[in-house]
């Protein structure tokens, strides 16, 4: 099932704070990603109905599975397609910027060869 790039920010984005050890509430998503709170409760509502988060007592948003397999998938995406535009010489804002619109078309098949490619430069390959 697709779901739209900024179902999958939004789950990136809860995953990349609960992994600097923060508790993520709304009000941290919105800061985060400099978006009104009125526009991320509208969000955690669809997101809490579709069945990618729960949102816990005192407003606690948490991954379910559904959620953390998209959330890692984009982190992972993110921080490749990010490291390797930087490896191309892209400098660091313009390499994540462009990093963040790349990891939501670019197929599954590309971002395996991709990182095959990678993979394979960086274990002294000539690939």
């Amino acid at each position: 099932m697709k779901i739209q790039e900024s179902a999958e920010n939004y789950l990136e984005t809860i995953y990349l704070l609960g992994q600097e050890g923060k508790t993520v509430r709304a009000i941290d998503i919105a800061a985060q990603l400099h978006f009104s709170k009125p526009s991320v409760s509208y969000a955690m509502k669809r997101l809490r109905e579709n069945g990618y988060i729960t949102v816990e007592d005192g407003g606690i948003i948490r991954l379910t599975d559904k959620g953390g397999e998209i959330a890692e998938r984009m982190a992972q995406r993110h921080r490749l397609l990010t490291d390797y535009l930087m490896a191309l010489g892209v400098d660091a804002d313009t390499a994540r910027q462009d990093a963040c619109r790349i990891e939501h078309v670019i197929s599954q098949q590309t971002f395996d060869a991709l990182r095959a490619h990678v993979d394979n430069r960086q274990n002294g390959g000539s690939r």
